[in-house]
This record gives C-alpha cells, structure tokens and sequence, in this order.
C-alpha cells in the first residue's frame, strides 16, 4: 500500500515541480484529472490520448522521479438531464478509459451521475426518501437510466482492461455501499469503487464496516484518504444535511478536513488494517479539501498521519500460529 496524491489543488504549479516537491516528501504515486470537476492542469486528455510522442515524454518524465500513476480522475455527471452535459461527460469519461489503458494505468476514478427524477425533468435529483410514492417512483426510474447507460460503460472498461472507481459521493445516485453493490452487480466487475470515507463519515456509517462489505466483492478499485469532521454543536440544531456554504465554517454540521483532524492516527490504523484484510494494496490518494488551511501544509499533515498508518513491508509467516 502507498501513499498518493491526487495533485488537483497543486494545479497552479507545472507537473514537474509538483512531482519533485512530492519526491521530497516520499510520495511516489499520483492521481491525475483528466477531465470534469477535477480540471486537466496536469493532464490536457485531448493532448495526450492517441499521442505517443506526448505519452512517451510523460512516462520520461514520471520514470525521473520514480513515480506511477494509480489514476485518472474524471468526475462529472454522464447521467444529467441536459443531454449536452451528459454527452461531455461520457466522452470524458470513456477517453479517460482509453487513454488509461495507452498509459498502463488500470483505474479511472468518476462519480456514478444523477438523472433527473423523470423524462420530463431538467435538473438532477437526488432521492433520500421513499415517501410521497412519486419519490420512490423517480427512484426507480433513476435507477433504470443509470443501469441502462452504465452496462454500456463497463462493456467499454472492460474492453479496455481498466477498471472505473465511483466515488460514493452525495448528490450522485451512488452514495453509500448498498447502492455501489447494486449497481456492480448490475454491470461487471469492473465498476467498483474509489473509497473515499469523508463522504460516509458524514452519513453515520462506520467506514471500516464499509470496508469489509465492499471487500468481500473485491468492489474497492481505489481509495481516497480525506477526513471528516462532524460538529456536533451544529447537528444537534440541523442534522447533517446541510446546504450551509462549505466556507462558513462556523456554522456548518461537519466539514471535510486534512487526515488526522476528523478521526485521529489510531483511527487511520484501523483503516489502513483493514484495508490489508480485505487484501487491497494499491494506493492511498490523499485529496485535500480542507477549507480551513493551506493545500501544502493538508497535504503534508496527511502525509504525516498515513506515514505511520501504512506497512511497509508484506505480511510475513504466522509462526506463532503453526
């Protein structure tokens, strides 16, 4: 298991100084946009998809600083009602898919989309209640849009050997492990998920539990490291549904923060353990959003905290056990 960056927030900065600031915190594996919310700072997707040339200088340039890629990210909404968004987003999403595979990387990391609550509707709906029927009726009819759109999508994964990592995330039709199980085993296994847990702290559900049902599918293709923090002081008024600025912190009921200042080192043990019982070995990709300091200084913070969370070595015989 390593510990990797998704290098979004140090965008402002050229790949190369962001990969030797990286070397000199003993980060050796990046996650890279390519496309939707994540941008293309570092990766321009046109540019480089079809495009030896392009492909061989970055694979030069990622070899200097002994760094692999563990994915590209493209999240967007292939699912949304205005159809010209929704075509901008599958084409993302697909050539992200495709020039994974010209790149060796086996991972695209996405968010599963939102349709609208009907054929007639113009904006995305996220459904959290069953109750008025025409509630769970919207449900169900997401839920026909997305396996119809998605069985294609993994058919296209699947035929380029690479595997596409949803991020359970709010606002999205897949939020929660349940509705990550439905939609895998509507499709194939290529679709799993990027564990990102800041998003179920929020939700009341316990992350290592999440974990371990996931991975008895062998559902968990990437992870997020990124903590949470839930104020009480504020839940207690509002609940954790809270359309509260994410830069009032004051008053929101939780906030997403730096690793270690939502749930402490023992906690991220607990984590990183599992993790390794479930058998997952790929990359821990901190993604910083904590609105309350700097990217540098989040990142070196998380980088503190895993650097005593993750093995560094494999298992080795159980002799006290024979």
């Amino acid at each position: 298991m390593e510990i990797g960056v998704l290098t979004v927030p140090l965008g402002d900065q050229p790949l190369p100084d962001v990969l030797d600031y990286l070397d000199n915190l003993g980060v050796n594996t990046i996650e890279l946009g390519c496309g939707g919310y994540p941008g293309e700072d570092h990766l321009t997707r046109i540019t480089y998809l079809n495009n030896d040339e392009k492909q061989a200088e970055l694979r030069e340039l990622l070899a200097e600083y002994d760094t692999t890629v563990s994915a590209l990210a493209t999240h967007n909404n292939p699912l949304h009602p205005d159809e010209e968004r929704a075509s901008e987003a599958d084409t993302e999403l697909r050539e992200a898919i495709e020039l994974a595979a010209q790149l060796d990387v086996n991972t695209v990391t996405c968010f599963s989309g939102l349709p609208a609550g009907g054929p007639e509707d113009e904006v995305p709906n996220w459904i959290t209640a069953p109750w008025p029927s025409e509630h769970a009726d919207a449900h169900e009819y997401q839920w026909g849009v997305a396996i119809e759109y998605w069985t294609d999508l993994a058919d296209h994964a699947a035929a380029h050997d690479v595997d596409v990592a949803i991020e359970m995330h709010p606002n999205m039709l897949v939020y929660e492990p349940h509705s990550m199980l439905r939609l895998r085993e509507a499709t194939n296994d290529h679709i799993g998920t990027n564990f990102d847990p800041s998003h179920l702290y929020w939700q009341g559900i316990d992350v290592t539990e999440a974990i371990r049902l996931l991975g008895e599918v062998d559902a968990i293709h990437h992870v997020h490291a990124k903590d949470t923090k839930v104020y009480d002081s504020n839940t207690r008024e509002k609940g954790v549904l809270d359309t509260t600025r994410y830069t009032d912190e004051p008053n929101r009921a939780w906030l997403f923060r730096s690793i270690g200042y939502g749930h402490d080192g023992n906690h991220w043990k607990d984590v990183v353990s599992t993790l390794r019982m479930i058998g997952y070995d790929g990359a821990l990709s901190i993604e910083h959003e904590d609105s309350l300091t700097s990217p540098r200084e989040g990142l070196e913070k998380a980088i503190d905290v895993l650097s005593r969370a993750v093995f560094e070595t494999q298992p080795g015989d159980a002799y006290w056990a024979e």
